[in-house]
């Protein structure tokens, strides 16, 4: 006997319609699934352009603390440079900073920091600790520098001129310097002539520059836990309406030069085309 004469017509159709509406549901699932993902590759595609469009914000922050060879630590700049880190990411910076650093890991920071600029970004560097002048230039100095002469300054630092040459020479749209590095030389007595504070930083190239003295002249440390130019730059920048970054720094420079009653005069030097603007 069939199976087929144990099964009505009635069945049949019956089942056939529960095959259907299950097709049916696949079917519908299947297309809600393809809609969603649809939706989702369009909004990631929208984000993705909408981040292409922003141009990228990059830092280098460095804090030189522990010199071997200076007559005591330096607190501030490590203080600092976590500080000053903090607030940049917090305004969108993708900051790198590097404390104590050595000559090889302060080349291998500014690597990592070319290799990231794009034609649009906008590029901060911070440097606190000793810097020396040498030849017209200022040289950030490293903590394992061995310096017994003048001449040693330019093969143990790197000179600040040279990595913003790197910078400008990988596209960046603008560069925002701070080097908080006019203490007075730890290797004085040992150079046949004393060179006070920095060189003049010229800002060439939609550059903008400030530094803790102007140049040639020292800046004494304070006894905060910060130095007063950062303690400055971080009030101005945290300011509410805090404006464009030119106007931060000549309102930093503006305010220590009155705290100090002329003692301490920072240096800004700007050719900025654009406004950027950073906290606030």
């Amino acid at each position: 006997m069939k199976v087929s004469q144990f099964i009505s017509p009635r069945t049949v159709a019956v089942v056939a319609g529960l095959v259907g509406m299950v097709s049916l549901a696949i079917g519908a699932h299947a297309a809600l699934n393809k809609r969603a993902l649809d939706a989702a590759k369009a909004i990631g595609t929208e984000q993705a352009a909408d981040a292409a469009k922003k141009p990228s914000r990059l830092a280098l922050v460095i804090g030189n603390g522990h010199y071997p060879d200076a007559a005591a630590p330096l607190n501030q700049p490590i203080n600092d440079a976590r500080a000053l880190t903090a607030t940049l990411r917090q305004s969108g910076f993708d900051v790198d900073v590097v404390e104590d650093a050595s000559k090889d890991d302060m080349q291998r920071a500014v690597g990592r920091l070319k290799s990231k600029i794009k034609p649009e970004s906008v590029v901060m560097l911070f440097f606190g600790g000793y810097g020396i002048q040498a030849g017209r230039e200022s040289y950030m100095i490293p903590v394992d520098a061995r310096i017994w002469k003048e001449g040693d300054v330019k093969r143990e630092g790197i000179s600040v001129e040279s990595v913003l040459d790197g910078i400008k020479e990988k596209g960046a749209r603008a560069k925002l310097v701070v080097i908080d590095a006019s203490r007075r030389n730890p290797y004085e007595r040992r150079f046949r002539s004393y060179s006070h504070g920095l060189a003049p930083l010229a800002a060439t190239d939609n550059a903008l520059i400030l530094t803790a003295a102007t140049p040639g002249k020292v800046a004494d440390d304070s006894r905060g836990s910060n130095s007063v130019l950062v303690s400055a730059l971080l009030e101005n920048l945290n300011a509410q309406g805090a404006g464009g970054i030119e106007g931060v720094f000549n309102k930093t420079r503006v305010t220590i030069s009155r705290a100090s009653d002329g003692a301490q005069v920072p240096s800004v030097s700007s050719s900025l085309l654009d406004e950027i603007r950073i906290g606030g």
